[in-house]
């Protein structure tokens, strides 16, 4: 049975079910895909002396070792330490799969033979996109090309898609999976899709002109650009009557920027609108979101896909799981992957209202969800703010901050050097516009307050900016993602740098 063909029957299970069926099905995917065909996993089960069957529940999950992204990058020893992860079956191991003879000859040899290039030929490429390291490739089969089909229609339901809706897909065109995944949605749920390729291809203009003339019911992209759009919109006075969804990938939404969005819809003609947003990361090649919900009311969070991927939440410090509900770093594992894979992956994404296996509160689906804001551990720096060098800034809740703050639109937080002096201390630049008429000093005024209220620093500085200086310096149109936060510190200045994860658990 193909992943996910009974999508109703997941969404009707309870917990200990759903667990249970996760089990088994991850104890298959080890023993007639992993361990025999990805070079690092044969290798590290031997190590540790594990086997496919020694994982009779999701709690034996915790024997294995976790993978991080470092475990992928390349190094002096193995420049392409990536491939290491890529599936690599060999034709006489495939050959006496079970099955594949009794296959060959119910189905001939040449049919047979066809499903295991689709199941295991890469066809496709993805690159990361985080900032902390360099690209890597993720390679995708004709099998992976499915899951994320099917995945990416189960996005369209969860949404309150409907076949009709007319959808402007923003995102830069690129090899990175918020694209790719949000044309698949269009195309497996028979939707009226137009990608414009963001701010970059068509520049903001063009893709006002593609409003106008499609009057969409979807916009889908990542937040600061979507922002920006509808804002220029609003000035420009191009209406969007029809649209419903705004989704939104890429970046964090936060309550804030939800306010500001739906005040600018509400502008542009539209009135039944929900603020969508969705989470994703290559390594996985799925993408989740939340379903519609009213806006005085708590998101019912991240529906998941049970058949399709495990997600534990652990304590970043300790390394174990910890119960549902319990705050903690998000960590993959996937049941029908082929191409490049990681088991137990360390996503660095710190989850703050953990994982549940109750009913949603708002569509009633009995899929595992992940709730509360997601923000990522490498976003705390460490600061030489005064005397005392190592001052940690989270700049996850600086992000919130600002976006909650009243007669802010768009905004950078800027990182540099005293005097442009490496080995001066650091400074916060704040850059602003502003969305009304508020006098510059009584913003300043209550920004410095709202910073200090919640991080116990102010900005050493606070400018203001037209909304065409605020898209020149986020790199609006130029960017694939546009720069909220940007680190202008020389490296010789840059002292502790970012936090990194903690260490992986004892099995490392």
């Amino acid at each position: 049975m193909r992943p996910g063909r009974l999508q109703n029957y997941w969404q009707r299970l309870p917990e200990e079910q759903v667990r249970a069926e996760q089990a088994k099905r991850l104890r298959h995917y080890l023993r007639q895909v992993v361990i025999p065909f990805s070079p690092y996993y044969h290798r590290l089960f031997q190590e540790h002396g594990l086997d496919a069957g020694s994982i009779r529940t999701l709690d034996d999950l915790q024997r294995l070792p976790f993978t991080r992204k470092s475990d992928l990058l390349p190094t002096p020893e193995n420049p392409q330490s990536f491939r290491e992860f890529i599936l690599s079956p060999d034709p006489h191991a495939l050959a006496h799969r079970p099955g594949t003879i009794l296959r060959a000859a119910l189905n001939g040899r040449k049919k047979v033979e066809h499903e295991l290039a689709a199941e295991f030929r890469p066809v496709s490429i993805f690159f990361t996109t985080g900032r902390a390291a360099e690209p890597l490739p993720f390679l995708l089969t004709g099998q992976d090309m499915e899951n994320l089909t099917l995945a990416s229609r189960r996005l369209m339901e969860v949404c309150g898609a409907e076949p009709e809706f007319r959808m402007l897909n923003a995102f830069p065109f690129a090899p990175h999976l918020a694209f790719w995944f949000t044309y698949h949605a269009g195309m497996s749920f028979n939707v009226l899709t137009v990608s414009s390729g963001g701010g970059k291809v068509m520049g903001t203009e063009g893709n006002l002109r593609l409003i106008g003339k499609l009057s969409p019911d979807v916009i889908i992209g990542v937040p600061t650009f979507i922002y920006h759009l509808l804002n220029q919109a609003v000035e420009e006075g191009v209406p969007c009557p029809n649209l419903k969804r705004i989704v939104l990938g890429g970046e964090k939404t936060s309550d804030g920027l939800r306010r500001k969005l739906l005040d600018l819809a509400h502008e542009l003609g539209a009135r039944d609108v929900h603020v969508l947003a969705t989470y994703g990361f290559t390594e996985a090649k799925l993408a989740w979101a939340e379903c519609p919900f009213p806006h005085d009311q708590p998101s019912g969070g991240y529906h998941l896909y049970p058949d399709l991927g495990i997600i534990e939440i652990i304590d970043p410090k300790t390394c174990r799981v910890v119960p549902p509900g319990q705050p903690g770093e998000i960590v993959f594992t996937p049941l029908a992957a082929r191409g490049t894979v990681v088991l137990r992956y360390r996503t660095g994404d710190y989850l703050e209202g953990g994982l549940t296996y109750e009913p949603c509160p708002h569509c009633g689906r009995c899929l595992p969800r992940l709730r509360g804001t997601i923000s990522r551990t490498s976003e705390v720096k460490a600061m030489n703010l005064d005397k005392l060098k190592g001052t940690l800034v989270d700049f996850n809740q600086l992000e919130h901050v600002l976006d909650d703050a009243p007669h802010v639109g768009a905004w950078q937080l800027e990182l540099c050097k005293a005097n442009d002096d490496p080995h001066d201390l650091d400074e916060i630049v704040l850059h602003v516009q502003k969305t009304d008429d508020t006098n510059d000093r009584q913003l300043t005024r209550e920004l410095n307050d709202r910073f200090y209220r919640h991080t116990e620093i102010h900005p050493n500085r606070i400018l203001f900016h037209c909304a065409a200086e605020m898209r020149e310096l986020q790199g609006v149109g130029v960017q694939l993602k546009e720069q909220k936060v940007v680190d202008h510190r020389p490296p010789a200045g840059n002292g502790v740098g970012e936090m990194k994860p903690e260490p992986a658990n004892h099995h490392e």
